[in-house]
This record gives C-alpha cells, structure tokens and sequence, in this order.
C-alpha cells in the first residue's frame, strides 16, 4: 500500500521544524553564554573551573544574580566613606610592623563595608559570589588578597602580604568610591612594578607618611 504523500510532508515538515527549534536553543545558549561572559568577565571561567561544567557554571552565575535582586545594596554614604578611608589609612600602617595582622584586617574591613553596603553576612565565598554580581571584574582582587588569608598560617611571604594589600586596597578603592569609578577593569601591579613616583603619589593621597607606606 503506498504512502500517502500528505504524510510524508507531514514527516519532512516535523523535521524541519524540529531543525529550526535546534537552531534556536543553540543560538539562544549561545547567546545567553556571551551575556554571562560579557557581564562577569574572568569570573565567568573562574566559576567554570570550579564547576567542572560550562551549563552548570551558568546555572550558578543566574542564580547569584537572582539572589542579589533581593538585597537592598546602597552606596556608602559621605561620613561613612570618610571612616572607612580612615580605617584603611590605620590598616595599612599596620601592615608596616604586624603586615599579616593587616592584611587579616584589610580582610576584615571589606566585609564590613559589604555589611554596611547590604550584603548579607556569610562566609568568603558567599561574599565573593554576592560581589561579583555588581562588581565582576574587581571581585579576583578579593579573591587574591583572601587566597594569602587562607594559605597555611606563617608561610606568606612578606612579598606575598604586600600583593596582597594591594589587592585589597583596590578592592577598597572601589568599594567605597563613587558609582562612576566603580567596578573599573584594571590589572593590579606586582609590586616591583610600582614605581617611587606612584608610591609617594598614593601615600599623599591617602595622608601617608613616607616611613608608612607599603
């Protein structure tokens, strides 16, 4: 008995459609993906390492920023960001004679702008999740300054405490700078790459004194 060629068309006109549906879905991940890339940056692949799976990581990267829609984040007002650069400015003269006990504090001091801020407490990685919703390209800074914090306790080197309040000052920095300035990609120098020039431009800017600075 010979098909009917109504249904044959019916079969070609599913594949097709079937076809197109394909073409779509891949083209909206696609789509979805260069989002998650464009919006968290190196964050993006940092969450595909940790997760081991590219949709998983994506998952994820939703999800957090589902979650920080239901914060009531605000800037920092004008006396608090006046307190905090004071709190740094103490932090990081301490860093001269105690520089793992400043770096503990630098540690510190973020998370309670991040408090102020309204994030919720939490442990580092739900901190470091929470930041890079709004601040995904300054978040690594975090995430290096809290890497030397973490490591087993007396074997940072004194070189390795002091890249590591650098990355905590420019995570501070932003944290507490206006909403012009914030979130501003940009890599943080070694510290042999800083020059004199810099350093004395910095420490006058934050009321340093020479004998303080880092």
């Amino acid at each position: 008995m010979p098909l009917d060629p109504r249904w044959i068309w019916i079969a070609v006109g599913a594949v097709a459609l079937l076809a197109v549906i394909g073409l779509f879905a891949r083209g909206a991940r696609r789509a979805r993906t260069q989002q998650l890339r464009d919006k968290f940056g190196r964050e993006y692949d940092h969450v595909v390492t940790a997760t081991g799976n590219r949709a998983r990581a994506e998952r994820e990267l939703v999800g957090r920023a589902e979650e920080v829609k239901t914060f009531n984040i605000r800037q920092l007002n004008a006396a608090e960001r006046e307190h905090y650069s004071i709190e740094w400015i103490r932090v990081e003269r301490h860093f001269v004679e105690r520089p793992a006990a400043a770096v503990v504090e630098a540690d510190e001091l973020v998370g309670d702008i991040m408090r102020v801020e309204g994030y919720p407490v939490g442990d580092f990685e739900k901190h470091a999740a929470h930041l890079s919703v709004r601040h995904p390209r300054i978040v690594e800074h975090y995430r290096a300054g809290h890497r030397v914090i973490g490591g087993t306790p007396g074997s940072a080197s004194t070189e390795d405490l002091r890249q590591a309040m650098l990355n905590y000052r420019s995570l501070f920095e932003q944290l507490i700078g206006e909403p012009a300035i914030r979130d501003v990609p940009y890599e943080v120098p070694s510290t042999t790459e800083i020059s004199s020039e810099e350093s004395t431009r910095r420490n006058a800017r934050s009321g340093l004194r020479d004998e303080d600075r880092l």
